[in-house]
Parts: C-alpha cells; structure tokens; sequence
C-alpha cells in the first residue's frame, strides 16, 4: 500500500468554458506529487505536414515545421465512416510534443486519444520537446516526480483543447483525452481515489477521462469516484468477470452520487484484446493437439464478442432505464491493446472483427494506418456470437481457466506499467543531474 503523506495546496489550472471551481487538496498518496497550476497554450504558428513511407503511401506521422500555415486539407477516411455508418468512435492510443501533431488525426476521424504511462515514458524519454519545461522545473526546485506530473498535465490539458470541438459537438459522449493516475496505486483503493479527485481538479478539463486500472482493490476506487461526478476510463480488463464489476461499478456510483443530471458523467471500460491472444497462443502451443492449436488467435475476438453480449444485457432494464431518466450514458467498451503482435495475423484483427454501435477502438499508429489503408467498415461484433461462444467453450474443455489467464494478464499489465513509470523517473532524473552539472 501506498502511504499517504501531507502535501503543499494547488490550485488547478482553469480553462475556457469550465465552470469548475478552484480547490485544494493538502492530502495525496506519496506516488502522486502535488502538481502547479498550468495554462500553456498551443502555438499559433505551427505549420503540420503529413510524412510519405517509401511505398508513396500518406501515414499519420507527422512533423511540426515553424512557418506557414496548415498542410493540404485531409481527406475522407473509414475512420469517418466507422464512426457515421456504425457508431464505433476511433481514438489514438498515443500523445507526445507537440500536442498539434495531433490535428492531422483528427481531420482524419480521430474523435479521443489514450495514454499511459508506458506512452509518456517513451515520449518523454526519446524527444527534446520536453526539455524547457523540465530546466525549469528542476532550476525551480521541483523533484522528479512532482516535474514528471507538470509534463503530462500540460499534455494532457493542451489535448484536451484539440479535441473540446468533438466533446460539445456531441454533447460529452466523444472528444476525450485519457490520463492515468499512477500504476504504483493499482493495490490502493484509497489512494487511488485521493489520485484520481486531484488529476481531475488539475487537469480541469471538462473531456479528460481519468484511467483507473480494474484491479481488484481498484474497482471500488472507481464506484467512489464515479459517485464523486468524476467521469472514468476503466483500464486493464481482461476477462468478463472482471467486466462486469467494472459495469456493477459503474452503475453503483452513478446511484450513489444525488445528482439529478447524470448526462456529464460518463465511462468508458477498456477491455484488451492482443494480449488475450499473446498468452492463450503460448497455452496452447504448450498443450499442441489439432485442436487447441487450430484455437490460436482466436480467443481474444471471441472474449470480447462475449463482453459485447454482457454490455447489450447490463444495460437494459429497469435498473438502467431509471438511470437514463436522470441523463445517464451507457459506460462503452472500448477495445484496447489493438495492436498485432503476432506478424501471421491480419494486421486489423483486433479492430475489424469488434466494430459495432456505442463502442470506442483506440488504435496505435499500427492498427491506425492499416485500418484507414485497407479496413472494411461492417457491424461485426455481434455478427456470430454463436461461434464465440463455442471458442470460449473449447478453450475451457481444454482446461484453460479464463479467470487465472486475465488475473496474469492483469498483473502482468501493472508491472510493466510501473517498471514504464519509473524508468522514466530514472531517465528524468538523469536529465536533472546533467543539468545540474552543466550549470556549475
């Protein structure tokens, strides 16, 4: 458990159209260091141009050049369609400097972004586009921690702004940005509550979804801050049990929080996909007859079909049509860990096969360029729940427990979460002391 220890005041940051009131906090958990209020803003002057690969072909890439204006207008793409034909909404699973890197993603039907701390070590770490804000905070006095906070609330308040257009346009069901409290907390229900109350007052954006991990101690941190009208993207779900705490979770909180209008109050609950297949494919390969290996890749569609099936079923009813009467919006699954890992595999197994109605798919760069090159655009999460159901079967006749494999794959999740976390820290710290020296 993480301790909790007093801490100096802040006062968040505030941002146009957010009627939020300043507050304070004087308690956090040692593993999330008070943050100062920031209100950077997004350079006027930033030219955007789209990178070509060798084969001629336009990727997401793009580079930030200092003069001239916007880059030629971007076209229509089966993200659009995606969203408009199926209402599955795409998001970028990334963010780095500088955040307007980000307007080319949504020209071209980006509605949301996620991040981690696996994303901001390997943004913080290998760009000098952090490098004048960290000086500063260092020559300031602010410890690493403290510092590394500063760099991912200015990121995650400046993304935030991209993407307010998309969040009003559709009246908080889209256009958010995700930020995670710190994975040290994922076996502390309190502290993750403490965390997850303060990154929400600092960021003060009306569309930042604050992540909490879906582990055990955690999933009573999100009923809690839920009913604090604090909206949520519940992160590392990899079974369908836990799913369905998650949804219980959910549900319970927006009962427990008095408010009469539940229509900004919102969820999403990430449920991961590639690494399901990672790991079931290892099983099976252990166990090698005709029939488990003839089963590679193909559990983690069928899982999530089966996910899909308990959302259509939580959300219906009385419980939650007295909810819909007060404004409440269904907590969609939005499919995780989207990427291929296994090079024999479509490059868009874990996006084609899961669209369908109130969903989100984020998508890292991967998955994004070979969904927009070569995705089709079809309901198919439900297409043959049929057959899903006789693969989650088989997997269990073969003695594979679904339960141990998302426990491992949960805390397999964590750890590499917090090994991101404070190697980060460590490159930070390196960066301090060669700033130090430099200056004597």
């Amino acid at each position: 458990m993480a301790s909790i220890s007093n801490l100096a005041n802040v006062t968040p940051a505030t941002s146009a159209g957010s009627s939020r009131s300043s507050a304070s906090f004087s308690v956090l958990p040692r593993s999330f260091i008070t943050l100062r209020s920031l209100n950077s803003k997004l350079s006027s002057s930033s030219h955007l141009s789209l990178r070509y690969n060798q084969a001629s072909r336009p990727t997401l890439f793009v580079r930030c050049s200092a003069s001239g204006g916007n880059g030629s207008t971007a076209k229509r793409t089966t993200l659009h369609d995606l969203y408009e034909k199926e209402g599955q909404s795409p998001w970028y699973d990334n963010l780095c400097r500088p955040v307007t890197d980000l307007l080319p993603f949504i020209a071209r039907g980006v509605r949301g972004v996620t991040s981690n701390p696996a994303i901001f070590q390997k943004a913080i770490s290998t760009s000098n586009a952090y490098n004048d804000q960290f000086r500063t905070l260092v020559e300031s006095g602010k410890d690493i921690e403290s510092a590394y906070w500063e760099l991912v609330v200015k990121d995650i308040q400046d993304a935030c702004k991209l993407f307010e257009p998309i969040y009003d346009q559709t009246e908080a069901e889209d256009g958010y940005v995700s930020v995670e409290v710190s994975p040290m907390l994922a076996d502390d229900t309190n502290g993750t509550v403490e965390a997850a109350k303060f990154l929400h007052k600092v960021v003060n954006r009306r569309n930042v979804y604050i992540k909490i991990p879906a582990t055990a101690p955690c999933v009573p941190s999100i009923r809690n801050v839920i009913a604090s009208g604090i909206s949520v993207n519940v992160t590392l779900i990899f079974s369908i049990a836990r799913y369905e705490a998650v949804i219980d979770a959910y549900l319970d909180g927006l009962e427990a929080s008095g408010l009469d209008d539940l229509s900004r109050v919102t969820s999403v609950a990430s449920f991961f996909v590639s690494r399901v297949d990672t790991l079931m494919d290892k099983m099976l390969e252990k166990i090698g007859t005709p029939e488990a290996l003839d089963l590679r890749g193909k559990a983690a569609v069928a899982q999530a079909a089966l996910a899909y099936k308990l959302y259509q079923k939580k959300f219906s009813g009385p419980r939650w049509e007295a909810l819909v009467k007060k404004g409440a919006k269904k907590q969609r699954l939005l499919w995780a860990s989207t990427s291929v890992k296994n090079p024999a595999y479509s490059d868009t197994l874990y996006v084609a096969p899961l669209i369908g109605p109130d969903t989100v798919s984020t998508m890292p760069d991967q998955a994004l360029e070979a969904f927009i090159d070569h995705g089709t655009v079809k309901r198919t999460i439900d297409a043959n729940v049929s057959e899903a159901e006789g693969i989650y079967s088989a997997l269990e006749k073969l003695g594979i427990e679904w339960n141990k494999v998302g426990e491992q794959l949960e805390e397999e999740g964590v750890d590499s979460f917090k090994k991101s976390f404070e190697s980060l820290l460590g490159t930070l710290q390196d960066k301090a002391n060669t700033l130090k020296l430099a200056s004597h």
